[in-house]
C-alpha cells in the first residue's frame, strides 16, 4: 500500500516534516494501538517490536530513549506523548485544539481496531504488524536546507490537500530561526493566526497585505516564493523570518481593526470611519496602503482622501482589475518610503472621474446594495463618514414584474438606481411594494436626512419619480466626494 510523500529536512541528525505530518501522527496512533493490544494479549515480543519500528529509539551513546515522532505544540505533544505511553487518552482537553483532534484519532482506530481483533487476537496482530512493518510504503525525500524542501513540496503538492500559504510560511519561518528561539517562534505565529481562525485565506491575505506595504506589489501566487528568496528583485528584498514575524504583530492590531471596526487598537473615530465605509463597499485590496497611511503624518484626512478616490472610482468604474490593485500597491510602498501620502495619492487622480462625470453617472447607473447602502447614508447625512447607518430599502423593488407604473424594462432599468432608494429606521420592510402603501407605512418610518417632504409629493412612483430624486441625490453627493 502506497499512502503517499513525505517531505524532511535533515538539521543536525533531526528531521523535520514538511508534507506528510497527518501521515506520520496517524502511522504513530495505530503503532501505539497495536502496541497497546499486543502487551494486553500477552504477546511481548511484537510489542517490543512494534515500539522499537514506530514508537521509540534509543541513543546508543547515553541508552537514552526517545520518542521517534514529537510535534512542535508543547502542549499537542505532551498529548501525543500520554496515548504512546499509556495507550489511553487524557482528560481535560479543549475540544477546539490539536490535541482533541488526537485523542478523537485515537479513540476510532483502538476501537475499529479491537473490532477487527475479535476474528482471531493473535493472528491479526500479527497481520497488523506484518502489514505496516513490510507492505505499507512511503516515497520519503530528504532535503539539505529548508528552502530546497519547501520547493518541491510546491510543486508535487497539487493533490487538493486545504493546505495554505501560511502553513508553508509558519514551518519556514520555524525551520529558518535560530534552534534555540523555534519553541517561541511558534508559539508568537500561533498567536497571531488564532485571530484568523474561521478562515485561513484571510490569514494569508493579511500576511500579504503586511509585507506589500515595505516591498510592494506581491502577487499571491508568487508570496512563499518572495519571501523564501527564491524570487529576488531588484532593490526589494524580502524581510527576514524574523522580521516577518516581527511585522506581523507589529500591524495586527490595526488590520484587526480594518476587518472588525469594534475591535480595540490603534486607529481613532476617523479611521475606523473610513474602515467601516470601505468594508461596507466591500473594497480589500485598499488595506496596505491604509496602513502606509496610517504611519504618516496627517493620517486621517490621508485616509478620507483615499475614501473619496475608491468611492468615485466605484460610481464610475470598477476596483476589480490587477492592474488597479498592483498600482494601490506600489503607492502603499512609496507611500512608505517617503513617509508622506499627499504626492503619492495625486498620482492615483487619474482614476478619479471629473465632477459632472460622476454626478451623471450617479443619476442612472445600476450599482449592488452593498454599495448604494453606503452612498444612501452618507448623502443623507451629508458627510462622508456617517455616525449611523439606517437599513436601506427600495421603493419599488425591480423584482416588481409588470409593474403598472413602469413600462416594459424601466424597472429593470432603474429599480438599482440612488433614486430608487429609501432609508429607513426599520430593518423590515412594511406593507406591500405598491406606492400608496409606501407613503403609509414606510415613509412615517424614514431616517433622519430622507427626503420626505419630495416623496411625499409624488402622487405615483415611477421612471420619472426615480429620475428625479437620482438627480438631487447625485447633486449632494457630488459635494460629498468633491466639494
Amino acid at each position: 500500500m502506497f499512502p503517499g510523500l513525505i517531505i524532511l529536512t535533515d538539521e543536525q541528525g533531526k528531521k523535520k516534516i514538511v508534507d506528510g505530518q497527518q501521515r506520520i501522527v496517524t502511522l504513530t496512533l495505530l503503532s501505539a494501538a497495536l502496541y497497546h493490544e499486543a502487551k494486553a494479549r500477552k504477546r511481548g515480543a511484537l510489542a517490543d517490536r512494534l515500539s522499537a519500528n514506530f514508537l521509540y529509539s534509543i541513543n546508543y551513546e547515553t541508552d537514552e530513549i526517545n520518542p521517534r515522532v514529537a510535534l512542535t505544540d508543547a502542549a499537542d505533544n505532551t498529548t501525543l506523548q500520554y496515548i504512546i505511553a499509556n495507550g489511553s487518552v487524557p482528560a481535560d482537553t479543549d475540544a477546539a485544539s490539536v490535541s482533541a483532534e488526537l485523542i478523537k484519532s485515537f479513540s476510532f482506530l483502538r476501537k475499529e481496531l479491537r473490532e477487527d481483533l475479535n476474528q482471531d487476537p493473535f493472528k491479526r496482530l500479527g497481520k497488523w504488524t506484518e502489514f505496516i512493518t513490510h507492505k505499507l510504503y512511503f516515497a520519503v525525500f530528504i532535503h539539505p536546507t529548508p528552502a530546497s524542501a519547501y520547493q518541491v513540496f510546491e510543486v508535487i503538492n497539487t493533490r487538493g490537500r486545504d493546505l495554505t500559504t501560511a502553513d508553508l510560511l509558519k514551518n519556514f519561518t520555524i525551520s529558518q530561526s535560530p534552534p534555540a528561539m523555534r519553541g517561541s517562534v511558534y508559539e508568537r505565529w500561533k498567536n497571531i493566526a488564532e485571530n484568523f481562525q474561521s478562515d485561513g485565506a484571510n490569514f494569508v491575505q493579511y500576511i500579504r497585505h503586511a509585507v506589500t506595504v515595505g516591498s510592494g506589489h506581491i502577487l499571491p501566487k508568487d508570496l512563499f516564493s518572495f519571501l523564501a528568496a527564491r524570487k529576488p528583485r531588484v532593490s526589494r528584498s524580502p524581510p527576514t523570518s524574523i522580521q516577518l514575524l516581527e511585522l506581523l504583530e507589529q500591524r495586527l492590531p490595526l488590520y484587526l481593526q480594518m476587518i472588525d471596526t469594534s475591535l480595540p487598537g490603534p486607529a481613532g473615530s476617523a479611521a475606523l470611519g473610513v474602515f467601516g465605509a470601505l468594508n461596507r463597499l466591500n473594497v480589500i485590496t485598499v488595506r496596505p496602503l491604509m496602513m502606509a497611511i496610517f504611519d504618516v503624518p496627517d493620517r486621517e484626512k490621508g485616509l478620507e482622501q483615499l475614501l473619496r478616490l475608491v468611492t468615485r472610482r466605484i460610481v464610475v468604474g470598477n476596483l476589480g482589475t490587477g492592474n488597479i490593485e498592483r498600482r494601490f500597491a506600489e503607492t502603499a510602498r512609496r507611500v512608505h518610503q517617503i513617509g508622506s501620502w499627499q504626492e503619492p495619492l495625486l498620482d492615483l487622480l487619474d482614476l478619479s472621474p471629473e465632477k459632472d462625470t460622476f454626478r451623471e453617472i450617479l443619476q442612472k447607473r445600476t450599482l449592488n446594495k452593498d454599495v448604494l447602502f453606503y452612498l444612501k447614508n452618507a448623502i443623507c447625512s451629508k458627510c462622508l463618514l456617517p455616525k449611523v447607518y439606517y437599513p436601506l430599502h427600495f421603493i419599488i423593488p425591480k423584482t416588481m414584474q409588470h409593474h403598472p407604473s413602469f413600462f416594459e424594462g424601466e424597472l429593470s432599468y432603474w429599480g438599482n438606481t440612488i433614486g430608487n432608494t429609501f432609508l429607513s429606521t426599520s430593518d423590515k420592510r412594511l406593507g406591500a411594494a405598491e406606492w400608496s402603501d409606501f407613503k403609509n407605512v414606510m415613509l412615517p418610518t424614514a431616517a433622519p436626512g430622507e427626503y420626505v417632504e419630495l416623496l411625499d409629493q409624488y402622487g405615483d412612483w415611477d421612471a420619472n419619480a426615480i429620475r428625479t430624486s437620482g438627480k438631487i441625490a447625485a447633486e449632494i453627493a457630488a459635494e460629498i466626494w468633491y466639494g
